[in-house]
């Protein structure tokens, strides 16, 4: 294998490869990427951690075609302390079993692995597919996936749950994740090829090398999936992931139907008190508590923490609000990760009692929505 490539080409798609990618292998091909130079011109980078996989294509001078395997983060690390603008040639014999790279004064030699030993995930058949737009793609990930939980007994909530269903009799693909602490729940229009498909759950690792390549891309992005496996292409990069074997919780039952107060709030004003006040809180806890108040201009929201180590702290807000008056407390944390995904400037807070769960919508938004679980303050 012998070639000549952009260090801006090549450092943009072992970033993707390499974050793929674990820090710490027993196996020890994992460590490495899988590098394929095809004769028509076009590098071919392969990285797994055998529950995904991802391919990225890029441009290059193609001298003599070839496969080798190098240690992914050193190749990175390398490429990415090389000048800007650089030419880099890479040269592999399967003899010699390294690697040469050279750019302007700097050569490195590197150890390679056999490309016969390098494991491939086989995709099998992926019954439904559809395509989404980028910027669909992001909303959905963004909005869901700070409440996916990071306890690994309950393995079954460490991912997005995407599946088919109807919203007013309006087929709509809806993307859910919850930790048990607070739920998000976000819809859109159910994309052609899509009906039929199984409800599975994307992990966070494969949610999160998503964003990452959807970032870069304003194309359609195709998703391809099966109840076992799901495939996004994303422009040059081919994204293969395994899916969660488990059953997600029936979430429509904590979403509750028969809250009645309702408090609207400046998204931007509430954010900004709660993050002030809740500097006060302890650690542990986060908690802040919201006490809210009808009044003849419409309503009082006091935001306020208090520590025993730290002293108090109150804000008072003018609000929206019609109903008899109300105490309850929230994590201040889950409070400003909901408000964050919140675009338009008005949120609304629909609660029963200091107990039970409230729920959370952008006022100008009707596809988003989110649950909160109280704390006691």
């Amino acid at each position: 294998m012998k070639l000549q490539i952009e260090r801006a080409a090549l450092l943009k798609a072992l970033g993707h490869v390499q974050s793929v990618v674990e820090r710490r292998n027993t196996i020890p091909i994992l460590s490495n990427v899988l590098m394929h130079a095809a004769p028509e011109g076009m590098l071919a980078f392969s990285a797994t951690d055998m529950d995904l996989e991802l391919i990225e294509r890029v441009p290059a001078q193609i001298e003599r075609a070839g496969r080798t395997t190098v240690p992914a983060h050193t190749l990175y690390d390398i490429v990415r302390k090389l000048p800007e603008g650089a030419q880099i040639g890479l040269e592999a014999s399967g003899e010699r079993g390294s690697m040469v790279l050279r750019c302007g004064r700097s050569i490195f030699t590197l150890s390679c692995l056999p490309p016969e030993d390098y494991p491939v995930m086989a995709s099998g058949e992926l019954g439904h597919t559809f395509t989404v737009t980028a910027s669909e793609l992001k909303t959905l990930v963004d909005r869901t996936r700070f409440a996916i939980s990071t306890e690994e007994t309950r393995y079954y909530l460490n991912g997005i749950y995407l599946h088919a269903t109807k919203t007013n009799e309006v087929p709509v693909i809806r993307a859910v994740a919850t930790d048990g602490h607070r739920l998000a729940r976000v819809e859109m229009v159910l994309p052609e090829g899509a009906a039929g498909m199984p409800g599975v759950i994307v992990p966070r690792k494969t949610v999160l090398e998503l964003r990452k390549l959807v970032d870069e891309s304003e194309d359609e992005i195709e998703v391809a999936l099966s109840e076992t496996k799901i495939r996004f292409a994303v422009g040059n990069a081919t994204l293969t992931s395994k899916l969660i074997d488990g059953t997600f919780p029936d979430y429509d039952r904590v979403i509750p139907t028969a809250n009645d107060k309702i408090l609207e709030v400046k998204c931007k004003e509430f954010a900004e008190a709660v993050d002030r006040v809740s500097t006060i809180s302890t650690e542990k806890s986060r908690a802040v508590k919201l006490a809210i108040t009808p009044g003849t201009n419409g309503g009082n929201l006091s935001v306020s923490a208090s520590s025993p180590e730290n002293g108090t702290a109150v804000e008072e807000l003018e609000v929206r609000y019609l109903s008899e008056p109300i105490e309850i407390g929230f994590n201040s944390r889950y409070l400003l990760d909901i408000a964050a995904q919140i675009e338009g400037e008005g949120a609304q807070f629909v609660m029963s009692d200091s107990a039970s769960p409230t729920i959370v919508r952008d006022r100008t938004d009707p596809s988003a929505l989110y649950v909160l679980m109280p704390m006691r303050v």
